[in-house]
């Protein structure tokens, strides 16, 4: 018996009026990549207590998640953020209080709670977290969370052996890119999918390999033609770098608005963090062969064979730049060369030596 009040009418989405039948395929789908989620990614346990937070904005797929997770627990609750919640504030307080009583928790919000104080007070409490801002109907169906987290963990795992003791990275693309830096820490071999061991937190959709570049090692000219912050480019955005730092931008609009940014920011910041805020912060290349470019700043940055860089904060990984911020953007095509093994070639994950 079909108990979804949403299933066999019709609906509307931003394209416009879809058919029941459409309507019907596009929750299975969905329901499909939620259970990979809670019993692949999550490894949800029938004794756990598992809350799902959402908000208008994203409630399909917080529905979904919910109809898979009650699948395997019954103690799974649905909580719907208020509209009016703005980017960086902290949860209403029930959501909070909640988030630190679970053994599993699930974030579908358009804006982020990784950051907060919440999240945080939950992960000492040693819940499992997933946090997928932004995340959309069709990433959930079609895109990203649709890959073979198990798959896509075995993988980056085989590139340990390749990883370790080379420390020299070349970028290059076709749009113009081409620069260096050497590593300032091991590469991050965990951002996977899968979340499995209390306190873990992860993104998703997910399946990327990254890492810190030694602070004042980077130089050279990188080129982003995919997307800027989780949006889509018309026209490429060139960054130059010398000695770690961005000293120039140019590339239109978008451009203009990423030096107004950095600007605001370094009015901010303490005095001894200006000159930290171009800091490149994090490299990394995608692993996800079924994330597309979609203007979300987690898909975007998880396509197999694209790589993305960081400017600003990079004190999660190690480093002394503490200036409360990221710019994240995406580069399509690109060769990547450590030392004497290829990467990626022209957005082809080889992985092998030359």
């Amino acid at each position: 018996m079909n108990n979804d009040p949403l299933r066999g009418t019709v609906q509307m989405t931003e394209e416009g009026e879809i058919s029941a039948a459409d309507s019907d395929e596009l929750a299975e789908a969905m329901l499909t990549s939620s259970r990979s989620v809670v019993r692949t990614c999550m490894q949800i346990r029938p004794s756990e207590h598992v809350l799902i937070v959402t908000d208008p904005h994203c409630s399909e797929v917080g529905q979904s998640l919910y109809e898979a997770a009650a699948e395997v627990t019954d103690r799974v609750l649905l909580m719907m953020m208020p509209p009016s919640h703005k980017k960086g504030a902290e949860p209403p307080d029930p959501v909070a209080e909640l988030m630190r009583q679970q053994d599993v928790v699930l974030i579908a919000t358009k804006s982020s709670l990784t950051h907060t104080r919440a999240r945080r007070n939950a992960s000492r409490e040693n819940a499992r977290i997933a946090s997928m801002p932004g995340i959309t109907s069709e990433i959930l169906s079609k895109g990203g969370m649709t890959a073979d987290y198990g798959a896509i963990k075995k993988e980056i795992s085989g590139l340990n052996s390749l990883l370790r003791k080379r420390t020299l990275v070349r970028v290059r693309s076709s749009s113009g890119s081409d620069f260096t830096f050497t590593t300032g820490a091991r590469w991050i071999l965990e951002d996977n999918g899968i979340c499995n061991r209390p306190g873990q937190i992860t993104n998703l959709p997910t399946g990327k390999v990254f890492v810190l570049p030694k602070e004042g090692s980077a130089n050279g000219k990188i080129v982003i033609d995919g997307s800027l912050d989780g949006e889509l480019l018309d026209e490429p955005v060139t960054l130059l770098v010398e000695d770690g730092n961005v000293i120039e931008i140019s590339g239109g609009s978008v451009s203009e608005d990423l030096i107004s940014k950095m600007d605001s920011i370094r009015s901010s910041v303490k005095i001894s963090q200006i000159e930290k805020v171009g800091t490149l912060a994090e490299f990394g290349f995608g692993m996800n062969p079924k994330s597309r470019l979609s203007g979300s700043q987690l898909e975007d940055q998880v396509v197999r064979g694209s790589s993305y860089i960081a400017i600003g904060d990079n004190s999660s990984l190690g480093g002394s730049s503490r200036v409360g911020y990221q710019i994240r953007g995406v580069m399509l095509k690109p060769t990547v060369e450590l030392e004497d093994v290829d990467l990626v070639l022209e957005g082809k994950v080889t992985a092998r030596k030359r």
